[in-house]
């Protein structure tokens, strides 16, 4: 039997997807819900897969790069009349559109880095917070509306 958790995040998230044929083209946002699936054969020495603490310092600084941000496709020519302010919050993507089923795909490869490498992470309060390397990182799911979802994973 296998043991399995989920941690979720909330991120504001924009994007524009240049070879869609309708409105997804133009600049739009999503209040997105992104859902790790983690599981186990075992649990650790305080009866859990994970501690939920952990996954979230491990992966914290990683999601708020998407949060308010705006994803677009390098090739897209609308990426030139952007404005300057716009910058720092700007995620371009070499050669693909920043859909719902690519962020997904993005965030596993990340998380994935981050449960390899294991490691030991501090919470404000100096507490640490280990990741074992053990872990499965079954799926990533990340909700683009509330009836829309793209999932990548094993």
């Amino acid at each position: 039997m296998i043991y399995r958790v989920c941690k979720s995040f909330e991120i504001e998230n924009g994007h524009m997807l240049s070879k869609h044929p309708g409105r997804c083209r133009l600049p739009h946002g999503h209040s997105r819900r992104v859902d790790l699936v983690i599981s186990a054969e075992k649990l650790d020495e305080n009866d859990m897969v994970c501690d939920f603490k952990a996954l979230k310092l491990a992966v914290e600084d990683y999601l708020d790069q998407y949060d308010h941000a705006l994803m677009v496709n390098a090739d897209d020519s609308i990426l030139e009349t952007l404005p300057e302010q716009y910058r720092g919050r700007l995620i371009v993507l070499e050669g693909e559109d920043p859909t719902t089923e690519v962020l997904a795909r993005r965030i596993y490869e990340f998380v994935q880095g981050q449960i390899r490498a294991g490691g030991t992470f501090k919470d404000p309060h100096g507490n640490a917070f280990s990741l074992p390397t053990h872990l499965t990182l079954e799926r990533v799911r990340v909700s683009e509306t509330s009836s829309s979802w793209a999932e990548y994973g094993v």
